[in-house]
């Protein structure tokens, strides 16, 4: 009768529903199972900067304040399109001078609502010129990479660092861009940098790794009690890149982030260096409900291609330290040689120095 009563009730209020989702899901014991209120849903595919595409850095002026300063700009966004560049001070928004103002200030000077207009004011680097730009708002989604070429010296080969901060929408077309725009920049090497990727959409860490695996090999295992999680998931194409790589890990790189770690891993594509994974290897489905809120659930978990059951143990790294890439090489090498036998192996894809 007290189920009936229960079921049969009205709930007064919206957040009274949330309140008893939220508890619901609490019961089953997982702390990875959770309720998502609209505005966290929402956000689980697209992510929203200052409107204009840049983000700001607090730097210390001579005489002891604070001026600020363009750290990042999303690649032809509206700032950037404008003429805005990485390394330029910001003057003033919309008249408003902000020496003295924080950046969450600032920040919230240049969000608008989208299709109108903000004019900034910039400095070009230390002592360059002043000017100012009239930007459109825009709906900007933040990238999650960032790349740059780096050149030790004459006689080590360029290297292509990619750093990868998420996983959401973007992460594997912004990938393949930046990829080829370090390919055409001279990049013989590359290093992938996962630390701190606390993960994100599971989708896209596994388009992300099937972009260096050739066609048929293993990206990763799913385990579940329903049959529509017990499958095996492989690439489908032949990869994008086929240099050395090294992938960074530290005890922050979970879930998605392991996913393309060991895949890139246990293939051979790669030498782990750094630190022990975190450990999450759940498989969640998420469901959105009727008011836009939604409830992510664990159904199964995922194991590697090398059959390690990922949650709760993490992957150790190969190196703690980045080894030479003769070393990186070599490792690679054996690898492909214990995996298929004691046969010839190919070096294409394995630059000389």
């Amino acid at each position: 009768e007290k189920k009936n009563d229960l079921i049969s009730s009205s709930i007064p209020t919206r957040s009274k529903a949330h309140e008893i989702i939220r508890r619901m899901l609490a019961s089953l014991g997982d702390p990875y199972t959770r309720f998502l209120p609209p505005s966290e849903f929402s956000k689980m595919a697209r992510y929203d900067m200052s409107g204009i595409g840049i983000n700001l850095r607090e730097v210390p002026d001579d005489n002891g304040g604070i001026k600020l300063k363009v750290l990042g700009l999303i690649l032809d966004g509206p700032a950037h399109t404008a003429g805005v560049r990485q390394g330029d001070e910001v003057l003033s928004v919309n008249g408003v001078k902000v020496r003295g103002k924080s950046s969450s200030e600032v920040l919230s000077l240049l969000q608008g609502p989208t299709e109108t207009f903000v004019t900034i004011e910039v400095k070009h680097g230390n002592c360059g010129p002043v000017q100012s730009f009239r930007v459109e708002r825009q709906l900007v989604a933040r990238s999650p990479v960032f790349y740059r070429l780096e050149q030790m010296d004459s006689k080590t080969a360029p290297v292509g660092y990619i750093r990868l901060k998420e996983f959401n929408a973007l992460a594997r077309k912004d990938l393949v861009i930046a990829m080829k725009r370090l390919q055409d920049s001279g990049a013989v090497y590359f290093v992938l940098d996962l630390r701190d990727n606390l993960g994100g959409l599971v989708q896209a860490g596994i388009e992300v790794a099937k972009l260096f695996l050739n066609e048929g090999e293993t990206v990763v295992y799913t385990v579940g009690r329903d049959p529509q999680y017990q499958n095996t998931i492989t690439a489908e194409t032949t990869p994008l890149i086929t240099a050395p790589l090294i992938v960074l890990v530290n005890n922050k790189t979970a879930s998605s982030s392991e996913i393309v770690a060991t895949a890139l891993h246990d293939n051979c594509r790669a030498v782990l260096v750094g630190e022990k994974t975190y450990g999450k290897g759940l498989i969640q489905s998420v469901f959105e409900l009727n008011d836009g809120s939604g409830v992510v659930v664990t159904v199964g978990k995922y194991v590697t291609p090398d059959h390690m059951d990922i949650n709760g143990n993490g992957i150790e790294p190969d190196y703690q330290r980045i080894p030479d890439w003769d070393e990186v090489t070599k490792h690679l090498l054996q690898c492909h040689t214990q995996r298929n036998g004691y046969t010839q192996v190919s070096t294409e894809g394995f630059p000389a120095r």
